[in-house]
């Protein structure tokens, strides 16, 4: 009688099921009350199982952030892909990740609190988002300054100061004090992105 075969499960589902169960707990309760523990419970495997796939619990959390908050590069790439003018595709987007944000903040608190955790502890994950959205902000801007929309001459120092003009209303920290204090951060916004874009210039 032969015996049935044991395969060995694939190590990247296996990665990817201890991720899927860290981030519905993360969700749920927080990534600072998920334990190695939980997520290895509910995976029906020992926490030394869980630490052959990811050498700690930061690394788990690291990799859960990089998810979080790839949904907002992907939201500002979809907008910097379209055909629109510079400036309209730099006022929309700007719009886009305040609101994304906002909704973060105001529906999916214990995702908002991890992002706080990373920009105040300077996790790598956090430097390597700024870093990316503000390629994409350049890249609009050069786009802008070859049609002729713009007439800035420096496309990386222009996204740069940007990225800075929009802390307000883009940081998880001052966004959460703004709308603890009742501000209206959508008018802020807009008197911003006027300025802003009126700052870049246009040939028009």
């Amino acid at each position: 009688m032969n015996r049935p075969v044991r395969t060995r499960p694939d190590p990247d589902e296996v990665r990817a099921r201890i991720l899927e169960v860290a981030e519905q707990h993360c969700r749920r309760i927080g990534y600072h009350k998920t334990s190695v523990a939980d997520i290895a419970s509910e995976l029906g495997m020992s926490r030394a199982n869980v630490y052959r796939f990811f050498p700690s619990k930061d690394a788990i959390n690291e990799t859960i952030l990089q998810r979080v908050v790839s949904e907002v590069a992907d939201l500002a790439i979809a907008i910097a892909r379209t055909d629109a003018p510079a400036l309209e595709k730099l006022g929309r987007l700007l719009t886009a990740v305040h609101h994304h944000n906002k909704t973060k903040l105001i529906k999916e608190r214990c995702m908002h609190d991890m992002i706080v955790a990373a920009m105040q502890e300077n996790w790598r994950g956090i430097k390597a988002h700024i870093a990316r959205m503000v390629t994409i902000l350049e890249a609009i801007i050069r786009e802008g300054i070859e049609a002729g929309e713009l007439t800035v001459e420096d496309p990386a120092e222009a996204a740069r100061a940007v990225n800075t003009a929009f802390t307000p209303f883009l940081h998880p920290i001052v966004l959460e004090h703004c709308v603890q204090h009742g501000e209206d951060t959508e008018a802020r916004l807009r008197e911003q992105i006027r300025f802003v874009l009126k700052a870049l210039g246009s040939s028009h």
